[in-house]
């Protein structure tokens, strides 16, 4: 005990007078270990806490504080009460002890063992001996943060003191400047408002002294190391302002008066600042403001010149509607929203009735404003407006007049929606019915092109409220849809068309299956009539946009498992039609029925009814198709089928593709089942139209002349490679044998590249385990083999394969994939294949559209790009360095491709470590490779690493020698890489300013505008280097 009360001694006695700040760490560590406690810390203290000279007492009381600091957990509640005591006795002392005094207090006010009643003491105390204004910020820092730790622990104490405690807090606050004791400051006054403190008469008070720093008016600097921002302080500001209604006949003048200012800022926060208040206030609260409130909102949408604080006065609006709209209900007073909304009325109503219109769309938004508020304010609306707008439209005869007033009636039942409380209650509309109708089928009549647009819109709206489109409204609008669809040439039109009938199907599935779809099959199915050479060519056109426009509304109507049934067969039968040659539909048209096929699949609901249509349906029926085109070959006419073209069966296999994603399990393993056994097994049972052949073999090593078979293996891709990995794929072991020993053998690109994108997206959902090991090391020997032999005619094969594995086995980490990556790499010196190895470092880094996706519900692992890079990036530049002069091109390209595929933020921090490189690329005369580089170095040079700048006069060469380049691309991205250059420090880029001067004088005269357009930019900026008043 003697060796520990020496030792005390000496750490108090180094600290006081020794004045080494260490020594107290060294005395809390003996606290906490229980050499002493801190009691005995104060026993030892004794003669500096009582010497005559201040600066001694306040080393005294900072030792004591500061081990406080770290060991307020363990005190016992007596030796807390004795501490308050002494602190207490302290704030009276020097002003140089307050600092540690406040210190301990803090340290102090975290106690789990604070005694009843010493909360209010110590506060007591606090509001009585300091000024907390006089003191600095981190002592002022240090007292808020005592009053927040007691709101914590002890609110009830404190809500003992009354409205004393807010005038306490009113007192040390008022005068505070610094932001970051600021937003403590706000904290304390929102937790002072919403938990229920007795304001008592200070309640101005507490407001005036938190509004005077409305509106916030805060610009942090450059080098903030605390990240406060004007944000933070507006919204903690804001918190208070509006938390208690009490503080209403304060804030709406204040906000009235600041509306008034030419201060952007100052408006947009008093808007949202109004916006937020409403959801406190109550109508009393408003009432002698509304006039005043109205007047200024009126004004900043009137006069504005702001998108942002209109749409901010738009919301205020609407959430003061809504406020006046809540309160009536419980009101025996007037009617403040009629009040209100009759000064609205009174000021906008008539705007609507001008001849010019000029006024009209403000009004109009502030009505709509008003009107999306509530139900009730909907009603008294639009019965005041409604009536005025539709007799408008009646008198005018300008299309523009009649396109305005129809959006502002298609606006108001927009607003009207979002204010109705269900979607079933009854339109407020249902009075004008009649008088809507007329107007929307009148504007769809009209063959201004803008006012259609808008009727379509509108007639969507009208049929999404209740009861206002009857059956025979509905019919009658399919029909102009139909005649719409059929007839207009304008594209906007028909893509807004198409969009009304997707969502009028929706609702009224059954006109569509009776009439629509009925309609639109007998248009496409029937051949223009024959005419003059010049007059055929333009009904071909004709009737082939047509089409077009019928493919893309069967796809947009089907989202009903009903229409599906409907639709789904006619596009079958436009395919069988093309296959058979009985309609002339061309190979554009087949790939758009296709896409329509995979917009339906990918759209529609997600039933059991659906999943069967697509399983026992279409998907048969498309492999019938297929299957019956690759048989037939060329006929007697030397006609060939349209599906054997490459791009008609890409989109047969996307129609599939999405179709298996889909479906539930159990048809997913019934449709696997039977693609397995068509392949495999020959098993042409499950097809329509079933007059195959007996042996098939698709996937047997095809003859010459047997093409169009061995590329029906992408089919095989699509209903395979998209089951979900819980889904098993029947004779696996048979299936992948075959799929390796036909993309290493078949001389046909789709069918081969088909193989192997199979193989490599059924490797990729394998389980783990010896069996997949075998099996990738099996196809590695085989591959490797084909590789290595120069004279194998199967090398590109057998890449093909490699390189779809290696993606494969790349997404899902596994490990045997670094293997095939080496391979690739060292495939990079090779004489035919390097140019080839180069671009596939593309294909490993890129999204694939049809296979190893996560929409084909692949095995992806997250960021398998930056480890990718990380873990290969330095062989990139190890053989860079190593390979001869001819080949660095392909490693240049290499590194273009992974570099241009990672996220941008991975592409920043990785630039230093391959920036020679990026600069070779820059010289390499592939431009493919330039415009990637550029590419990754454009986002690059905003904010250019230590790195760039070293190398600023290899970057500069290069750069201006690619503004003369052939490709408008290059040009164009190399002069805003150009353009980015100019916003680096002065000093770092004055000397090359006349080189580049000169270099973009060129490009101004290029014979392309937007080269022309990104040059005058960029030299604009450039004049400015280091001119006066330039940057």
């Amino acid at each position: 005990m003697a060796a520990d009360s020496s030792l005390l001694l000496s750490l108090v006695e180094e600290f006081v007078s020794g004045l080494q700040d260490s020594k107290a760490k060294d005395t809390a560590t003996g606290v906490k270990d229980g050499q002493f406690t801190v009691l005995q810390l104060v026993e030892a203290l004794g003669l500096s806490l009582t010497s005559s000279q201040p600066h001694t007492r306040a080393r005294g009381v900072q030792l004591l504080s500061e081990v406080l600091h770290e060991c307020y957990g363990n005190l016992t509640e007596r030796e807390v009460e004795v501490l308050i005591a002494f602190y207490e006795n302290r704030l009276k002392d020097h002003y140089v002890i307050t600092p540690s005094v406040l210190q301990g207090l803090r340290a102090l006010t975290k106690c789990a063992a604070l005694p009843p009643g010493s909360a209010v003491s110590m506060l007591r105390s606090l509001f009585q001996d300091v000024h907390v204004q006089s003191l600095m910020l981190a002592e002022r820092s240090c007292v808020y943060s005592m009053l927040i730790n007691l709101m914590e622990t002890r609110e009830a104490e404190l809500k003992g003191l009354g409205a004393d405690f807010v005038f306490g807090f009113v007192q040390s606050m008022d005068g505070e400047r610094d932001p970051r004791n600021l937003l403590l400051a706000f904290q304390i006054a929102k937790s002072i408002i919403h938990r229920g403190y007795d304001l008592g008469k200070f309640t101005e008070e507490l407001f005036e002294v938190t509004s005077c720093y409305f509106p916030i008016d805060f610009t942090p600097p450059s080098n903030d190391p605390h990240g406060i921002t004007k944000d933070d302080l507006i919204e903690a500001l804001r918190a208070v302002l509006s938390g208690t209604p009490k503080f209403a006949e304060f804030v709406l003048p204040l906000i009235i008066e600041k509306l008034d200012s030419d201060v952007q800022s100052a408006k947009l926060d008093s808007l949202q600042t109004l916006t937020s208040c409403m959801s406190q206030y109550e109508h009393k609260d408003l009432a002698e403001f509304l006039e005043g409130l109205w007047t200024s909102l009126r004004r900043e949408v009137f006069q504005t010149s702001s998108e942002r604080i209109e749409c901010a006065g738009l919301a205020a609006l609407t959430a003061l509607t809504s406020c006046l709209s809540r309160s009536v209900l419980n009101s025996d007073s007037e009617d403040s929203l009629s009040t209100f909304l009759v000064l609205v009325l009174t000021d906008c109503k008539h705007h609507l009735c001008e001849p010019d219109l000029k006024l009209v769309w403000p009004s109009a938004k502030l009505l709509q404003a008003a009107c999306s508020a509530s139900s009730r304010a909907s009603h008294i609306i639009t019965a005041a407006v409604m009536p005025a707008l539709v007799e408008q439209y009646s008198s005018r005869t300008q299309c523009s007049h009649r396109r305005t007033l129809l959006e502002v009636v298609l606006r108001f039942i927009e607003s009207v929606t979002s204010s109705q409380s269900s979607e079933n209650e009854e339109s407020m509309f249902l009075a004008f019915r009649q008088s809507l109708c007329d107007m929307v089928f009148s504007a769809l009549l009209e063959t201004n092109s803008s006012l259609q647009i808008t009727a379509t819109s509108m007639l969507t709206s009208l049929a999404q409220q209740t009861g206002l489109l009857l059956d025979a409204d509905i019919e009658l609008a399919v029909d102009h849809l139909t005649r719409l669809l059929l007839t207009e040439e304008d594209e906007k039109v028909s893509v807004a068309v198409v969009d009304c009938a997707g969502a009028l199907a929706e609702l009224h599935p059954t006109i569509f299956i009776t009439k629509f779809i009925p309609r639109l099959k007998k248009e496409m199915f029937s051949e223009p009539m024959d005419q003059d050479n010049n007059r055929e060519a333009s009904e071909q056109h004709s009737h082939h946009a047509v089409r077009k426009q019928c493919l893309s509304a069967l796809a947009a109507v089907s989202i009903r498992p009903s229409v599906v049934q409907e639709s789904t067969p006619v596009l079958l039968e436009v395919l069988s039609s093309a296959h058979a040659g009985s309609v002339g539909f061309s190979v554009e048209e087949v790939v758009l029925a296709c896409r329509s096929l995979q917009k339906i699949a990918e759209q529609v609901q997600d039933t059991e009814e659906t999943g069967q249509c697509f399983h026992e349906l279409i998907i048969p029926r498309l492999l019938s198709l297929a299957l019956q085109a690759a048989l037939q070959g060329e006929g007697s006419s030397g006609r060939r089928s349209p599906l054997v073209e490459e791009v008609v069966l890409s989109a047969v296999v996307s129609v599939i593709s999405t179709s298996c994603s889909r479906l539930q399990p159990k048809l997913a393993g019934q449709t696997a089942a039977r693609a397995v056994s068509l392949f495999l097994d020959d098993d042409v049972s499950f097809l329509p139209d079933n007059s195959f052949p007996s042996h098939i073999q698709l996937l047997k090593q095809p003859q010459r002349e047997s093409w169009s078979q061995s590329q029906m293996v992408c089919l095989l891709m699509g209903c395979v490679c998209s089951l979900p990995r819980s889904v098993a794929v029947p004779q696996i072991d048979q299936l992948l044998s075959q799929l390796e020993e036909m993309s290493c053998t078949c001389n046909h690109p789709l069918a081969y590249t088909s193989a192997a994108k199979c193989f490599a997206g059924l490797i990729n959902k394998q389980s783990q385990g010896d069996s997949l090991d075998s099996l990738i090391q099996r196809t590695m020997k085989r591959v490797c083999g084909e590789l290595d032999s120069t004279s194998s005619p199967a090398r590109t094969q057998a890449f093909t394969l490699m390189i779809w594995v290696a993606k494969g086995l790349l997404l899902r980490y596994h490990p045997m994939s670094t293997a095939l990556t080496d391979k690739l790499f060292s495939l990079l010196d090779d004489a035919d294949l390097g140019a080839m190895a180069a671009e596939g470092f593309s294909l490993l880094m890129s999204d694939s559209a049809e296979v190893l996706n996560r929409g084909c519900h692949a095995d992806v692992r997250i960021m398998y790009r930056q480890r990718f890079f990380s873990e290969n990036s330095a062989k990139l530049v190890q053989g860079f360095n190593a390979a001869p002069q001819e080949k660095k091109s392909n490693y240049l390209k290499a590194l273009s491709n992974i570099v241009n595929k990672l996220p941008k933020q991975v592409q920043i921090t990785e630039l230093p470590a391959l920036l020679s490189l990026l600069l070779e690329a820059l010289s390499c005369p592939d431009q493919g490779v330039q415009l990637s580089t550029l590419s990754c170095l454009e986002p690059v040079l905003i904010d250019p690493p230590p790195a760039l700048i070293q190398q600023l006069e290899a970057l500069f060469s290069r750069l201006l020698a690619l503004v003369s380049s052939p490709t408008m691309s290059v040009k164009i991205t190399s002069l805003r890489c150009i353009h980015a250059l100019s916003h680096l420090p002065t000093h770092e880029i004055f000397p090359f300013r006349a080189r580049v001067l000169r270099a973009l004088a060129r490009p101004l005269d290029d014979k392309k505008r937007r080269v022309r357009s990104e040059a005058v930019l960029a030299r604009g900026e450039w004049y400015l280097v280091g001119s006066p008043g330039g940057r």
